[in-house]
């Protein structure tokens, strides 16, 4: 009996972290807490043991990757057009005055679905189902670059009241320029500390300390062990953000299917363009898994920042239909490894 349930664990981990993470949220809000200590909670979780968790991923993934192999590929290209030209379709018809207010924010949450960047545990999952993690570490800071570049544009031509003042409300120094150069330096702080910061440390830890650089790669599932713990942590802030966000069943389930389909386009498109332009077997699933696994938590502080807040609700179920996916193929990958 013991030994199932520790087959059943190890070959449905995600599942049973995605679980748990409901669980805790009930367990949280079961606590005799009042309201402060519960935001403080909620916080401390979101803004510190999150990040640190990323952080350490990261860092382990990039130590395994030399700056020599950081370098684009043609399917990157192709992968940063097509993100570009829906992210941007999207907008265009989010911003037509002609769009019902549900339609507009079902828009909004395609939008947010296809501008997002690819989430830094993508390397985790690459790594972990042998596909390229350099050319996945590659296309994370490129995808990024992209994201700092058009969504500014974008944000603010589809709720250009709402960023303006959210700009005009922020800390971006004067020095930096207002307006559609604030967005983008907003953008920046947002996602690339915790992208550059782990790659700039793994370089060091490299160059300078080979021998603790080795005793770090022994254990090759550390990282993927460390995603599983802020799975769980990023459903239970999900399961929350979606309950507070006492939003119509019907605009729920829009957003829900929304995501949904964009969630299956774009492992699909990923896995075509790496099979298509890719120079080895394993970029088609490089490929998909950079393009269809995203930073949830950066769609739903975009969609509270710069767009109807309802719309961040589209990160949180995003975040269900990445998983159940990277699920299915952890599982299929283990089958076929005979684990």
């Amino acid at each position: 009996m013991l030994s199932r349930l520790f087959t059943f664990l190890k070959e449905w981990k995600l599942p049973v972290a995605m679980i748990i993470g409901v669980i805790m949220y009930f367990i949280i809000e079961a606590l005799p807490l009042d309201a402060t200590t519960t935001d403080s909670l909620y916080y401390g979780t979101s803004h510190w043991l999150q990040p640190c968790l990323i952080f350490s991923m990261l860092f382990l993934a990039f130590l395994r990757v030399g700056l020599h192999e950081l370098r684009p590929h043609r399917w990157h290209g192709m992968l940063l057009l097509c993100q570009g030209l829906m992210m941007t379709a999207c907008a265009l018809v989010a911003a037509a005055p002609w769009l019902s207010p549900t339609a507009k924010i079902l828009m909004e949450g395609a939008m947010l679905c296809f501008i997002c960047p690819t989430a830094t545990a993508a390397a985790v999952i690459v790594q972990k189902l042998g596909g390229s993690l350099s050319g996945c570490a590659s296309y994370l800071i490129l995808c990024n670059l992209l994201v700092s570049v058009l969504a500014p544009p974008l944000l603010t031509m589809v709720e250009p009241q709402v960023a303006v003042s959210h700009i005009s409300s922020s800390l971006v120094p004067s020095s930096l320029g207002g307006g559609m150069l604030g967005v983008v330096f907003m953008i920046m702080g947002k996602v690339f500390p915790l992208l550059l910061c782990p790659l700039f440390a793994a370089l060091l830890v490299r160059h300078y300390a080979p021998g603790l650089t080795r005793r770090l790669l022994r254990s090759r599932d550390l990282a993927f062990y460390m995603w599983l713990v802020a799975l769980a942590l990023a459903i239970t802030v999900t399961v929350r953000t979606i309950v507070d966000s006492n939003i119509n069943i019907y605009v729920l389930l829009g957003l829900a299917c929304v995501s949904l389909a964009c969630c299956a386009v774009q492992f699909a498109w990923g896995r075509r363009i790496g099979s298509r332009y890719g120079l080895h077997p394993e970029d088609c699933l490089t490929a998909g898994q950079a393009m269809g696994q995203k930073n949830t938590v950066f769609i739903i502080w975009l969609g509270l920042m710069f767009l109807n807040p309802v719309t961040s609700v589209v990160g949180g179920v995003y975040s269900v239909w990445h998983n159940a996916v990277n699920s299915w193929q952890l599982y299929r990958h283990d089958k076929e490894q005979g684990l």
